[in-house]
């Protein structure tokens, strides 16, 4: 099973990954979606948004653009990022990572 977070703003992937007003939670399973909550972050810090996404069991990351520290410390969590995903809903997001058609582009921070 797989756990994927997607930060969202306005129901569509937040290019900003820090900044987002929410994320999409989803479970997978033998490519079927097995499960979907939606989850407020807490207030945005600094390297805040790794540890809080490691406990509630991420493994996988869908993201626009990511900063090099929470990159450093999702390794550091073993949770694997896919950064420069174009801004479209978890669902769209979710099958094509799924198909292994997600098409990406730069990671859009610059911090």
């Amino acid at each position: 099973m797989k756990k994927i977070a997607i930060p969202l703003e306005n129901g569509r992937l937040c290019a900003h990954f820090g900044h987002c007003q929410q994320f999409a939670i989803l479970e997978t399973e033998n490519d079927s979606i097995v499960s979907e909550n939606y989850l407020t972050p807490p207030p945005h810090e600094p390297g805040l948004l790794p540890a809080w996404l490691a406990e509630k069991g991420v493994t996988h990351i869908i993201a626009g653009g990511v900063g090099q520290r929470a990159l450093n410390l999702f390794s550091q969590q073993n949770i694997q990022v896919c950064v420069g995903a174009p801004s479209e809903t978890p669902a769209v997001l979710i099958q094509e990572w799924m198909k292994g058609a997600l098409k990406t582009g730069p990671n859009v921070c610059d911090h």
